[in-house]
């Protein structure tokens, strides 16, 4: 009997023992981060409240190698205990992260181009982990803020594998015709003050008086219409704009290259003529950037396409030598048969510029969720693009006031003042728009407009429609349909450029007609195959 009672207590000690082992083992294997985690009462009770405790994580930024060290960052730091060290992007940041890629050498995070298929070979390859999890567990405003963006920005297997910047559709406008303002106020004044557009006989003829009227200015020759030839998306962009075509030609269902409007043909012999007539930079097509500010900035151009922030610096220069309506404004141009309304100069994206992500080799994932929600919060984004309370802003009857100091400090020189001071240096998680109390989030850029600002929104905002249900359509790298997409891309460009240069008008419909046929023999039917596939996929996914 004795016997049986030590076993029987024997037995009963193991148990407690191994009991009180699984428990321990259990919380050991807890993230030390989380562990003092508390539920969040205001938000899904699976939701926990950050920790400050110290860490560091790397983040890839392809935009920016800048340390982490200015004002904004210390506050960031301060709030979330979170340092983070910017991974210099020496040389070419995509060659970069097919780098990391292929070697597994990744950082916490990563910062690539939204539209780029290296967001794919990273998912494709595991290398950066999906985030639904992580969201729905410490995310709260991340879920708010994004809301349906976070359903389109799904990978086709369903997961959110990364969180964009600059999202939500904005009804800013972007391509237009931007014209010195003085000139078209005194060759078409019913036109001057915007509100009525151009038609295109009527544009023509503006760069036909300009001609007549300003052979030269100030002892140099003048020219009538010019583009930046490294901005091929703005020039031939604004053109698209007049003639009402988008990315795409949609026709009986399926997705067709937008050269095969017919209208697209009409919108290059309109560009033929202008070239002709000797009212179009014949140095257009290689005009490098710097080249194309600097014809802008001497007073001598009376017109541009692109986007009316693009005209920035030369307008600057503009304005400080002659006046504030001799800059470049925006105005539209209606290409005959099209509805003004069905213009389609502002074709913006709701799902945003840049795809940020979370690596496999992160150690935590949960902590860097949390950075992100703070980040990504009303609290976050004005401090990521206002600054600091009671520094750079102050809150009167319920709205965030800038300083005076903080709004001169960006017109005086805005690249300075962002290095310095951090604010709007680091956009990540940025939405476009207002915030609550109806101030907008970017401050330096959308709080003062100035009256470049001002005529584009009156003249184009109509223009904006989201071409996000178009975005990422194309084939995936490294199959053969990118492949013919590549050669297709490279005679599209030829011929347009050669087509609107040629001597005629009969020459560039056969240079045209060539293109066409040159694509159909290098695939172009395979690749809208894929177009097509991939458009009906996402319909489908975003039901």
């Amino acid at each position: 009997m004795n016997a049986k009672k030590w076993m029987l207590s024997l037995l009963t000690a193991v148990m407690l023992i191994s009991l009180l082992s699984a428990c321990a083992s259990n919380s050991s294997n807890k993230p030390s981060n989380t562990s003092t985690d508390k539920p969040n009462s205001g938000t899904d009770g699976g939701t926990k409240e950050p920790s400050t405790d110290p860490i560091k994580i790397t983040f890839f930024d392809k935009n920016t190698g800048d340390k982490f060290d200015n004002a904004i960052a210390k506050e960031i730091t301060k709030r979330t205990g979170v340092t983070i060290e910017i991974q210099q992007p020496t040389g070419n940041p995509t060659e970069k992260l097919n780098l990391m890629l292929a070697s597994e050498d990744l950082p916490d995070m990563i910062m690539f181009d939204r539209s780029s298929d290296l967001v794919a070979k990273y998912i494709e390859a595991k290398a950066i982990i999906p985030l639904n999890d992580l969201i729905s567990q410490y995310g709260p405003d991340v879920t708010k803020m994004y809301g349906d963006v976070l359903n389109k920005t799904r990978y086709k297997d369903g997961n959110n594998y990364y969180l964009s910047n600059w999202y939500g559709l904005e009804h800013e406008p972007v391509f237009g015709f931007n014209m010195r303002k003085d000139i078209v106020k005194e060759l078409a004044p019913d036109k001057a003050e915007g509100g009525v557009p151009f038609t295109q006989s009527e544009f023509k003829q503006l760069l036909v008086d300009f001609k007549a009227k300003y052979p030269q200015i100030d002892g140099k020759n003048t020219i009538a219409l010019t583009m930046d030839g490294e901005n091929w998306g703005g020039t031939i962009g604004t053109f698209k704009g007049m003639f009402g075509l988008s990315g795409y030609y949609e026709h009986d269902g399926k997705l067709q290259y937008d050269v095969k409007d017919p209208k697209y043909k009409d919108m290059i012999l309109y560009m033929n003529d202008l070239y002709r007539a000797g009212l179009m930079d014949k140095e257009w097509a290689i005009n490098k950037r710097q080249v194309w500010e600097q014809k802008i900035a001497t007073g001598t151009i009376l017109s541009s396409t692109g986007a009316y922030w693009d005209l920035g610096n030369s307008n600057t220069i503009i304005k400080k030598d002659k006046g504030e309506e001799s800059q470049l404004f925006a105005y539209k141009v209606v290409a005959d048969g099209v509805d003004p309304s069905k213009t389609t100069f502002g074709g913006r994206s709701s799902l945003g510029w840049d795809a940020i992500s979370i690596t496999k080799k992160n150690k935590n994932p949960e902590r860097t969720m949390q950075l992100i929600n703070f980040l990504a919060s009303e609290e976050g984004q004005y401090l990521l693009m206002w600054g600091i309370e009671g520094t750079h802003w102050d809150m009167k009857d319920g709205k965030h006031v800038p300083r005076p100091e903080t709004l001169q400090a960006f017109k005086d020189d805005w690249a300075a003042y962002t290095k310095e001071t951090g604010i709007r240096k680091w956009t990540w998680f940025i939405k476009n728009g207002p915030g609550a109390d109806g101030t907008p989030y970017d401050l330096p850029g959308r709080y003062e407009r100035s009256p470049v600002d001002q005529m584009a929104i009156k003249n184009l905002s109509d223009t904006v429609y989201d071409t996000a249900i178009f975005d990422g359509l194309n084939p995936q790298g490294g199959t053969p349909e990118a492949l013919n997409e590549q050669k297709i891309n490279d005679i599209t460009k030829q011929a347009l450029t050669k087509a609107i240069m040629a001597p005629s008008a009969e020459e560039a419909s056969s240079i045209f007609d060539k293109m066409l046929s040159d694509m159909k023999a290098a695939g172009d039917e395979k690749v809208e195959a894929v177009y097509s596939s991939n458009y009906a996929a996402r319909k489908e996914l975003w039901n």
